[in-house]
């Protein structure tokens, strides 16, 4: 900065003042006279006097600029903004052009943490209380159809009974992964080496008495961000498909320690979006002529078509909730904090969640409870205390819903009617509302991010090999958010916490929300504000044409269907923050008295 002040002063008339001085001091004893064009002893750096860095620009560049950015600037305004330039912003780009390039390891984190816990929020939960349902799970199914197909809270308690062996269960999978998985193009890397040899150790130490819990030799799926030691993790992208961690990440880690069973890592949208991957895209098993929905794609099909006892997706904006939609299995989104992500790949720090998707209300619960709490490698991790009885009753609780949400698109006659079942078991609905604003807005965050935890990738151009090069795929939404204004984004986190202060006096009122599960404001809302969701099947809809995540290409329609077919419809529940114990056992016995859950997709 002292060199950019003296490039200033020589171009100054201040030159011959400093001069002046300079003759004046080379008199006075003791004092060292500045070098010719040095600004006095104990001049202050100043702001645009760097030297000239970066390609020449002119007001014509600022004039196109000003387009992207939607500012307008005049005539005048853009000579001086062009005459300046290569002295003031241009190098501050020198982190990625150089001459001093610093590269940022893929693992650090921003410095600035986000919190969604704002002052005046009142209490989160206090104690640790896990409490699950003593319902019979009755005697083992004889069809192994019938047993892939059922839910974890049953599995788990026919293995801890000894009724059905891992091992069994685990050659179950393994032969519906290889039957059924041409179809869906669900699983990226099968892990039967491990899985076997996990659950012929499970049921070692079930039998010598020596049980851990409701996961212990339940096979599972990941989706193929969450590293895997020795395993490839290809983020469903080709860049990576050959990339091999050397370590699990958090989550893995504390669900082998809880003894269950990795039997394969499950597709995801490339880089995590959407549902196409380098090995295709990835099928709804209740409906092979549409994608799954993503980006949790393998997730939701290979829960749905009982490949897996169950499944961890994640979620920046819909990634759990979308699939879970699709597919009809339940999703859980946790609260932002709740369950570490190290060892996951990074989209943006501020809003990746990780949850677990299964078939029913209470296999989810017993997978957070698992995997739930604090890990150093993710600095957005907190302790939390999960609160959760099964058997806890739901009559009196404050159901908060929007009217105009649950009377326009995407709501369907299934959202009303679990509003008015959530009535009939004794909660009370009432009316909230919130500002008309541009919440979409917030999503400059989330393409910031995005595009910074891919910069190299972008810059570098492998991003070019990715299967989806559409206007609505990551790499051109990277190289978009190139210019994205700096202000802006910072003005967005503002509104951001503009829209969390009016989320706490929303959920001050009530206990908890049901809202649409794929109306855009409560992705976005819900995501922003670290609020837990929990989707789960509500009931069936029939459509008259495949649905998709991805823009719609006049050059390649979507099949349409006559007569219409029929699919899983679901709702979400949006809880307090950590307050996921009260949204679970809700939506449990919402689940219970839909009484919808347990129809599989036809031929599987």
């Amino acid at each position: 900065m002292t060199r950019s002040r003296r490039v200033f002063l020589l171009g100054s008339a201040a030159v011959l003042g400093s001069a002046a001085v300079a003759h004046a001091r080379q008199a006075a004893p003791g004092t060292a006279a500045p070098k010719p064009g040095e600004p006095p002893a104990g001049s202050p750096p100043a702001f645009g006097t760097a030297p000239a860095v970066g390609p020449e620009v002119s007001a014509a560049t600022f004039a196109e600029a000003q387009k992207l950015v939607q500012v307008e600037l005049t005539a005048p305004e853009r000579a001086q903004a062009a005459q300046n330039w290569r002295n003031s912003m241009a190098a501050l780009y020198e982190r990625r052009t150089g001459p001093r390039k610093v590269p940022l390891d893929s693992k650090l984190a921003p410095y600035s943490q986000c919190n969604p816990i704002l002052p005046g929020h009142g209490a989160v939960p206090q104690r640790d209380r896990f409490v699950r349902s003593e319902r019979d799970a009755g005697p083992a199914p004889t069809r192994d159809a019938e047993i892939a197909l059922a839910p974890l809270w049953k599995l788990s308690r026919w293995i801890e009974a000894r009724k059905l062996t891992s091992e069994r269960l685990t050659h179950i999978y393994m032969s519906r992964i290889e039957r059924f998985d041409p179809k869906l193009r669900c699983v990226i890397t099968p892990t039967y080496e491990l899985a076997l040899a996990q659950a012929r150790a499970a049921d070692r130490e079930i039998a010598a008495g020596r049980y851990r819990g409701p996961l212990h030799g339940i096979p599972w799926g990941a989706k193929d961000l969450l590293d895997t030691a020795g395993i490839r993790t290809t983020y469903g992208a080709e860049p990576y498909r050959d990339r091999v961690p050397t370590e699990d990440a958090a989550v893995v880690k504390r669900l082998h320690e809880a003894g269950a069973v990795l039997i394969a890592k499950l597709s995801l949208g490339a880089l995590a979006l959407n549902d196409v991957w380098f090995g295709g895209q990835t099928m709804n098993p209740w409906l092979l002529e549409e994608g799954a929905s993503g980006s949790s794609a393998g997730p939701g099909a290979a829960t749905a078509a009982g490949l897996v006892g169950f499944s961890i997706g994640s979620e920046t904006e819909g990634s759990i909730v979308s699939p879970s939609m699709r597919c009809g299995v339940t999703g859980l989104r946790p609260t932002f904090g709740r369950v570490p992500r190290s060892g996951a790949m990074t989209l943006c720090w501020s809003l990746d969640k990780l949850g677990p998707m299964a078939r029913s209300v209470e296999d989810t619960m017993l997978v957070l409870q698992a995997i739930s709490g604090p890990d150093p490698g993710d600095l957005g991790s907190v302790p939390s205390h999960l609160d959760f009885d099964a058997n806890a009753p739901v009559s009196g609780l404050r159901v908060g819903y929007f009217p105009a949400w649950m009377n326009a698109e995407p709501a369907t006659e299934v959202d009303a009617h679990a509003l008015q079942e959530l009535r009939r078991l004794g909660l009370q609905p009432v009316e909230v509302a919130i500002p008309d604003w541009p919440y979409d807005c917030l999503n400059t965050i989330l393409f910031a991010e995005a595009a910074a935890a891919f910069e190299e990738l972008t810059l570098s151009r492998r991003i070019d090999s990715l299967k989806m090069q559409t206007p609505d795929s990551w790499p051109n939404t990277f190289r978009q958010a190139r210019f994205i204004s700096a202000v802006d984004f910072v003005q967005a986190d503002r509104l951001r916490r503009a829209v969390a202060l009016k989320m706490q006096e929303v959920l001050a009122q009530v206990d908890l929300l049901i809202v649409p599960s794929l109306r855009d404001e409560t992705l976005v809302i819900g995501n922003f504000t670290g609020l837990p969701s929990l989707t789960l099947r509500a009931g069936f809809v029939h459509v008259a044409e495949a649905r998709s995540d991805w823009a719609p290409d006049s050059g390649m329609p979507l099949p349409t269907f006559k007569p219409p077919r029929r699919v899983p419809h679901g709702v979400t529940l949006i809880g307090r923050l950590f307050e996921e114990g009260t949204i679970a056992r809700v939506g449990l016995a919402l689940e219970r008295s839909l009484n919808v859950a347990a129809e599989s997709p036809p031929g599987f």
